[in-house]
């Protein structure tokens, strides 16, 4: 599968997209990403190697735990290919606020199950 594929393909579910959201404001663990979700951690691991094989996130281990972290890059690179479209640049678009996506971040704090 291509990468491009790759990307929307891990793009097309929600709660990889709210995994996203949640690294947008710095580096997770499994466990703190789980902690946002009623889901099995072994779920949240699957959201997040699909992912990592989409090059959206990676990850690195500090001790005993496993860091992710948001793949900047490939949004730069998903946004140049939208671009193409419409044949303009960055600075002539306009983007619709923060509040205007469906996919909100997940506010559950209750430790997922196990």
């Amino acid at each position: 599968m291509s990468p491009l594929n790759e990307t929307f393909k891990a793009l097309s579910d929600k709660t990889r997209r709210q995994i996203l959201k949640l690294l947008r404001a710095g580096d997770l663990t499994a466990g703190e990403i789980a902690d946002h979700f009623d889901m099995t951690k072994p779920s949240i691991s699957h959201h997040l190697n699909m992912l990592k094989q989409a090059d959206l996130i990676s990850d690195r281990r500090q001790g005993q735990n496993i860091y992710y972290t948001l793949n900047t890059s490939v949004f730069e690179g998903i946004m140049g290919w939208f671009l193409e479209f419409t044949g303009k640049q960055p600075e002539e678009l306009e983007f619709f606020p923060d509040d205007h996506d469906s996919d909100e971040t997940p506010q559950k704090t209750a430790r997922a199950r196990k």
